[in-house]
């Protein structure tokens, strides 16, 4: 089992989560961050004040896939995150030691 987080742009959570869904994924996690990379941040100007926003908004998902799924998986995050734009984010993947179903008691993939 694995767990497939990304970070992406807001603009394309919707998109994600449509092609997740679409392969068979049955749930995922969106949490707001904020972070910097090769994007750097930008100016803004708030009441006439210039001023430096180095820490931009973005989306991180998390998905706990198994194996086999993880392919697909990335395929369509980078599929649908992609923009062509600096600042497309990230794909990380991390080995999944368990899961847990609260309600049931399941264990492993059939928890996932």
């Amino acid at each position: 089992m694995k767990m497939v987080s990304a970070v992406i742009k807001h603009v394309k959570l919707d998109d994600v989560r449509k092609g997740l869904t679409e392969i068979g994924v049955q749930g995922m996690t969106a949490i707001e961050v904020k972070g910097f990379g090769r994007q750097k941040g930008h100016m803004e100007v708030y009441r006439g004040v210039e001023y430096e926003v180095v820490f931009l908004p973005k989306v991180k998902i998390e998905v706990a896939v198994t194996d086999e799924k993880l392919d697909d998986v990335m395929n369509v995050i980078q599929e649908k995150a992609k923009t062509g734009e600096i600042g497309d984010g990230k794909i990380f993947v991390y080995d999944l030691q368990d899961v847990i179903r609260i309600r049931t008691g399941k264990r492993g993939e059939e928890a996932i």
